[in-house]
């Protein structure tokens, strides 16, 4: 086996073994299969550099499925049937797809991304972003997001939060939204806002945007999706209707590239704010020092700020929560906590914001 599909067959590993265990029974039995399938490995090396081939391969595995075809692997999947088969059983079902599928699968993984839209991550965004508004004198916020796929996290605004710590549970946020996002708090309580901060201008960035109005692009988000996790999809079906209504502005292309326009577009009488969440682990360590550079060098015309919702390093249990401030040519970070990779909780660390720490919020029944 060559090193690059013994560094394949490791990453196939721990999504076995770390990653997909707790939410996803079924792809924790699959990836242990590839990982002992040199001829599935071949396959999954077709993902682009600085991809993650474990989720690309699977994606259009369940792409593939949700296009309607017939196969006796569809009855492992809980989201495509109601009495799904056991997952250890799976793999022989799904070595098969792979053959009979080959060239299906080997233009998916050439042509895709990973761009999980995960609209839940906005509630550990939303503290965040109300503290930047609350250190920025309450001014209101310009948002660029950088790997913003669909942009459905551009609409941080028009969704409900509620946080819930086991003894007491609050809701906040857009008071008419068709969409609740639900964190687990543990520990310490962040001062979260009645209604989210006021948004003055959005822009996504990302190497190919999908426009949620496109129903072949819109399956893609919706293969990115594990089929065991009901709630993520139901999450995903909301957003992308709100989004297909007044979708967010989206522009395509390297954001190293497109970034510093997106920046000159900001109003100047608006909090600029760019961030990103599971977007650095696709960038070389070099593209991440001239993000920073960039940001940096942008800093000594205005101030700026940028959250961070990524893993540390590759090891790490789960991500980190980190707002970096830029001014006058430098920055510092500040850590505000960890976070499940979806959303699912957050361990708040950071400062409370006084424009809400003493607001009331509504009890959530």
């Amino acid at each position: 086996m060559s090193s690059a599909l013994v560094a394949l067959r490791r990453a196939f590993l721990r999504f076995a073994e770390i990653d997909a265990p707790p939410r996803s029974p079924l792809y924790a039995a699959l990836c242990r299969g590839i990982a002992d399938d040199t001829d599935a490995l071949a396959l999954a090396a077709l993902a682009p550099p600085g991809q993650p081939a474990p989720n690309l391969l699977l994606a259009a595995v369940h792409d593939l499925l949700l296009r309607g075809i017939e196969h006796p692997l569809r009855a492992f999947y809980p989201n495509l049937v109601p009495d799904p088969a056991p997952p250890e059983s799976a793999y022989p079902a799904f070595r098969a797809f792979l053959s009979g599928h080959r060239d299906e699968i080997a233009a998916l993984l050439r042509a895709r991304l990973v761009q999980t839209a995960q609209v839940r991550r906005c509630t550990a965004l939303l503290p965040a972003f109300a503290l930047v508004h609350a250190r920025a004198g309450s001014l209101p916020l310009a948002l660029i997001e950088v790997g913003a796929s669909a942009g459905l996290n551009l609409l941080i605004d028009r969704y409900a939060y509620r946080y819930d710590d086991g003894a007491r549970a609050v809701v906040v946020g857009n008071p008419a939204a068709r969409l609740t996002l639900s964190c687990e708090l543990r520990g310490a309580w962040p001062s979260l806002p009645v209604v989210p901060p006021p948004i003055a201008f959005r822009i996504g960035l990302d190497l190919r945007p999908i426009d949620p109005r496109d129903l072949e692009a819109t399956r893609w988000l919706r293969a990115l999706i594990w089929p065991d996790e009901a709630g993520r999809a139901r999450d995903l079906e909301a957003a992308l209707a709100i989004a297909a209504n007044d979708p967010p502005p989206l522009i395509a292309g390297d954001a190293l590239a497109t970034l510093p326009a997106a920046l000159a577009c900001a109003p100047r009488d608006a909090a600029l704010l760019i961030y990103h969440s599971h977007t650095l682990n696709q960038f070389a360590p070099a593209a991440r020092e001239q993000l920073d550079t960039l940001l940096q060098e942008a800093s000594q015309a205005r101030p700026l700020w940028r959250v961070a919702m990524e893993f540390a390093g590759p090891f790490d249990p789960e991500p980190s929560l980190t707002l970096f401030t830029y001014e006058d040519g430098e920055h510092h970070d500040e850590p505000l906590g960890t976070c499940e990779a979806h959303g699912a909780w957050l361990a708040w660390n950071g400062p409370a914001h006084p424009a809400s720490a003493e607001r009331p919020m509504q009890e959530a029944s």
